[in-house]
C-alpha cells in the first residue's frame, strides 16, 4: 500500500460510472444548447411582437388624429366663410366644394372607424354630429353676412362658440386614447 489509495469498488466502480453516463447521453450540454436556442427564439419573437403592437398602435393613432382632423377643419369652416373676399364667385363655389369635401372625409372616418374601432364610432359619430350642428348654423349665418372688405375686418373679435363640439371632441379622444 504504497502511496496509492483505492475507492471502494476498486477500477470496476469507475467503469460502471462511464457507462452510465455515456448510456445516458453526452451531457449537459445539448440541452444547455437546446436552451440557449429556445431563450434567443423566444426573444426574436417577443420583439417582433412587440414591434407590432407599435407599428399597429400607431396606426391607429394616425387614424384617430386624421378624423380629428377632419372635424377640425369642418369647424373652421365659418371662419372661412365669413372671410371671403368680396363677390367672387369662384371663391364662394371653392368655399362650397371645400364643405362637401369635409362633410365625405368625415362620413369616410365614421366608416372606417365602425370597422377598425367600433368603440370609438359612437363617440367619434357624436361629435361629427354636434360639429355639424354648431358650424352649420354658424356657416349659414356667415353666409348671410356681407364680406369683409378691410384687413382690419379680418378680425371677427369673437369666436364662434364650440362648446358643444369641444365637450363631445373631448369625450372622443378619451374614448381613443383607451383604444390605442
Amino acid at each position: 500500500m504504497t502511496g496509492s489509495i483505492t475507492r471502494p469498488g476498486g477500477p470496476a466502480w469507475s467503469s460502471r460510472r462511464h457507462r452510465r453516463r455515456t448510456a445516458a447521453g453526452p451531457g449537459p450540454r445539448p440541452t444547455a444548447a437546446l436552451i440557449v436556442s429556445f431563450i434567443a427564439l423566444f426573444g426574436a419573437f417577443l420583439t417582433y411582437a412587440l414591434n407590432q403592437r407599435a407599428v399597429h398602435r400607431e396606426h391607429r393613432a394616425e387614424t384617430f388624429a386624421e378624423a380629428l382632423t377632419a372635424v377640425e377643419e369642418y369647424l373652421e369652416m365659418p371662419y372661412r366663410v365669413r372671410r371671403r373676399p368680396k363677390s367672387a364667385s369662384a371663391v364662394r363655389q371653392q368655399l362650397t366644394d371645400e364643405v362637401s369635401g369635409l362633410l365625405a372625409r368625415m362620413a369616410f372616418h365614421q366608416a372606417w372607424l365602425q370597422i377598425e374601432a367600433s368603440a370609438v364610432a359612437g363617440p367619434y359619430a357624436t361629435l361629427v354630429a354636434t360639429a355639424r350642428a354648431e358650424a352649420g348654423a354658424q356657416m349659414s349665418l356667415a353666409w348671410q353676412q356681407p364680406p369683409i372688405s378691410t384687413d382690419s375686418g379680418l378680425n371677427l373679435g369673437v369666436p364662434y362658440s364650440r362648446d358643444r363640439s369641444n365637450a363631445a371632441r373631448a369625450t372622443c379622444i378619451e374614448v381613443m386614447r383607451r383604444h390605442l
